[in-house]
């Protein structure tokens, strides 16, 4: 994970997200980093609009709802997610939203 923090870190400064600059910020925050992994996740990231990918991640758990209440019906006498699993699921759509935005 904090190899993409790394890189969400560079996007939020406004800063070019390069194989240097990722392997600066593991450094400074004392992780051994493995090259093979910050070429990956520089190489991964090229082209990529990082903004829209964010969008993408955070709309998809609130779609998700709405695509099962279409199918409810026909899954009624299926039994509902223990209440635990469904509260994990919206602190984890949470989390994700407010650490891109």
């Amino acid at each position: 994970m904090e190899y993409i923090y790394s890189a969400m870190i560079l996007h939020s400064a406004g800063k070019e997200i390069n194989e240097t600059a990722i392997a600066n910020i593991l450094k400074a925050a004392g992780v051994e980093a493995d090259t093979s992994r910050i070429k990956a996740l520089a190489a991964s990231l090229d082209g990529v609009d990082i903004e829209e990918a964010m969008k993408t991640a955070v709309a998809a758990p609130a779609a998700a709802p709405a695509a099962a209440g279409a199918a409810a019906p026909a899954e009624a006498k299926k039994e509902e997610e223990p209440e635990e699993e469904a509260a994990t699921e919206e602190d984890a759509a949470a989390g994700l939203g407010a650490l891109f935005g």
